[in-house]
């Protein structure tokens, strides 16, 4: 072989894996979107009817389904605009490899142990607290506003911070990796119907970053002491210690990407 056709053979794989990887992380974001999911099946039916009108020389029909082509782009993107947006935002904030993959196991599991300690002390104690730890959604836009720390994670340090003498107890403490990156961090709350209105702006600023990005959020209630887990948009109330550390261990494993695509199948098939 030449070096211009192993260069071109390089070329043309380059290009294949970058239209791969784009639709690979476009139908990743999808998945948990419903109403993107039942648009993306409307349009591949109007594909379909379009293939069997134009074989079957179906005039009228082949007529219809060109005017809904032509102009029905221009309508989905007026009419979806918002989840459209938030599908860029959650494409923008993407990592091609998270921080918490590249951990090892043993990391993993003392930054869960040095969690979890600080969650029973806060328990304890009823001292309320909100932990988040950022997953492949890129969490900058909040650490940015936050109060700057860069510290290793300890239970420790966590409870120092969220100790009701300290400035910075209202707000969230954002985990990149293994260290602390911030402190005081505000996140947007949620408006879910689901979530109790017992339950307070902790909560709701908890299950409010999970409905926006892939995080994982602990909260230490101040009233109750109780501990609850927000993931992907759901609430987790109530969890014992020990659940709550088999929670965090399990999300925070590397999945393979066949892994995620089960999933994904699993989540396809309750929505039904």
């Amino acid at each position: 072989m030449t070096f211009s056709s192993i260069l071109s053979l390089i070329q043309k794989l380059a290009d294949f894996l970058i239209v791969w990887l784009m639709l690979y992380y476009i139908f990743k974001s999808l998945r948990k979107n419903v109403k993107m999911v039942l648009l993306f099946k409307g349009i591949l039916i109007i594909v379909i009817l379009k293939v069997i009108s134009d074989l079957c020389n179906l005039t009228t029909v082949s007529w219809l389904l060109d005017y809904v082509i032509t102009w029905g782009p221009l309508a989905l993107i007026i009419i979806f605009q918002p989840e459209i947006r938030n599908i860029l935002e959650q494409l923008g904030r993407s990592q091609l490899l998270g921080r918490h993959k590249v951990l090892t196991v043993d990391e993993r599991e003392k930054m869960v142990y040095e969690i979890m300690e600080a969650v029973e002390y806060l328990r304890r104690n009823r001292i309320g607290a909100l932990i988040t730890i950022e997953r492949d959604n890129s969490l900058a836009e909040y650490i940015d506003r936050a109060k700057k720390l860069y510290a290793d994670i300890s239970s420790e340090l966590l409870i120092a911070i969220f100790y009701e003498g300290n400035p910075l107890h209202d707000g969230a403490v954002i985990i990149q990796g293994d260290r602390i990156t911030c402190a005081g961090a505000v996140f947007p709350t949620s408006d879910s119907m689901k979530i109790s209105k017992r339950l307070g702006t902790r909560h709701r600023a908890a299950l409010g970053i999970s409905e926006e990005t892939d995080s994982i959020s602990i909260v230490v209630s101040e009233e109750t002491g109780r501990l609850s887990i927000a993931i992907g948009g759901e609430l987790h109330y109530n969890l014992t210690n020990d659940e709550g550390k088999l929670l965090l261990l399990e999300e925070l494993r590397p999945k393979t990407i066949e892994a995620e695509e089960e999933e994904a199948e699993v989540e396809g098939e309750d929505h039904e």
